[in-house]
């Protein structure tokens, strides 16, 4: 058999979906790599004990599996090297907690997930780190809020919950002129429609729970770095104890096989209804960077190579008093859509967000913003169940 690895450097993206961190002459011909559980690694003899000169030395630092994702994921990245972790908010926090020190500033994204703001907000804060939220849409004027001793700048892109784009190239241009690290959290698009690293960003951040996962049953985060950053990180990792089992890994690796054509549905079936929305009287914005009308579409269309399925609306409403009520009596009269958090899975959810949080970019002043995670249904169907929700918002 031909070498497989240089094959697929001139393939398409579901070419190296499917065959990305599989080598199946090396288990016997099997054409997934084995599932291997373990602590306890033995060694031949004390000298290679001593040295540690064999290349695996204990569960926490690799086996096959976890081994077979991290090559898939640093051929999907172009990274230098990936680490696994139990959550997609662990890859947030490690290579916060691997960039920065006590004293340190740090600029992260005002659109941020908001479990990375409580991150910041509490641990970070105790750590004696200074944590600054600018506008998502500030673009290579970060450069003004720079100080001395900021170290990191975090980008998320599009935004949680209203999807503000960023200009990444310009931000991270500004923040290496400073020596700052550039982390992103890259979960919206994964690396099959943006490739961070392609772009001027050092750390890559995914929750893999979402589109790589697949099915909403496994947690699951992936980083990867450029060369620059890969030895800080894998270092961090190692001394945080920080890992991921193989069964997750197994599952995530599987779900890679099918991710590529998972979006392509999710893609097209959230623009028809995010389209379709724009019509509706009950609406007075849609949140998606594919859609012309919205702010950032024009950055999107320049660095982004598709949408995936998750995007907001604003309801209608015609004072504040009514927003919490119209919201739910819209996401109560749903029936195909749960009600639940999270995304990237087969089935379609709905969610009232909370940006009482946002410091800088506000929440929009027309109504409730409901967030849709568009599954693989059919549209049709949706569009009867949204049609559902806006009869019950209607009549509040």
């Amino acid at each position: 058999m031909a070498d497989k690895i240089s094959a697929l450097k001139e393939t398409g993206i579901n070419t190296r979906l499917a065959h990305s961190g599989n080598n199946p002459s090396d288990f016997h011909g099997f054409v997934n790599p084995p599932v291997v559980h373990a602590s306890t690694v033995l060694f031949p003899n004390a000298r290679t004990m001593e040295s540690r000169a064999q290349k695996y030395t204990y569960g926490t630092r690799g086996t096959p599996t976890t081994d077979a994702l991290c090559e898939a994921i640093n051929e999907l990245e172009g990274a230098a090297g990936t680490i696994l972790v139990p959550s997609g908010l662990a890859a947030v926090t490690v290579p916060f907690l691997t960039y920065l020190s006590a004293g340190d500033h740090a600029l992260v994204v005002d659109s941020v997930y908001f479990p990375t703001r409580h991150f910041c907000d509490t641990m970070l804060k105790r750590l004696g780190v200074a944590v600054e939220y600018y506008d998502p849409m500030i673009g290579a004027a970060i450069e003004s809020l720079i100080r001395p001793n900021t170290r990191l700048v975090h980008t998320e892109a599009p935004g949680s919950n209203t999807f503000e784009m960023q200009d990444i190239r310009a931000i991270a241009a500004a923040a290496h002129r400073h020596g700052c690290v550039v982390t992103m959290d890259n979960t919206w698009a994964t690396p099959v429609y943006f490739r961070p690293l392609d772009h001027g960003v050092d750390v890559s951040i995914h929750a893999a729970t979402k589109y790589p996962s697949g099915h909403s049953d496994v947690l699951f985060g992936t980083v990867s770095a450029n060369v620059a950053h890969w030895p800080a990180l894998t270092e961090a990792m190692v001394t945080l104890g920080v890992c991921a089992s193989p069964d997750d890994s197994y599952q995530i690796l599987r779900g890679l096989r099918t991710m590529g054509i998972r979006l392509e549905r999710h893609q097209a079936s959230a623009l028809a209804i995010a389209g379709w929305l724009e019509s509706r009287d009950e609406v007075a914005r849609v949140l998606h960077p594919a859609l012309p009308s919205f702010p950032g579409h024009d950055l999107w269309k320049r660095d982004f190579g598709g949408a995936s399925g998750i995007f907001s609306f604003v309801l209608k409403a015609d004072s504040t008093e009514k927003f919490r009520t119209k919201a739910h009596a819209f996401l109560d009269a749903l029936s195909l859509f749960g009600l639940g958090y999270s995304w990237g899975g087969f089935e379609s959810l709905a969610v009232h967000v909370n940006l009482s949080d946002r410091k800088v970019a506000k929440a929009p002043s027309e109504g409730p913003v409901i967030r849709l995670q568009i599954g693989l249904e059919d549209v049709p169907d949706l569009r009867r169940d949204i049609e559902a929700g806006f009869a019950a918002a209607n009549a509040v």
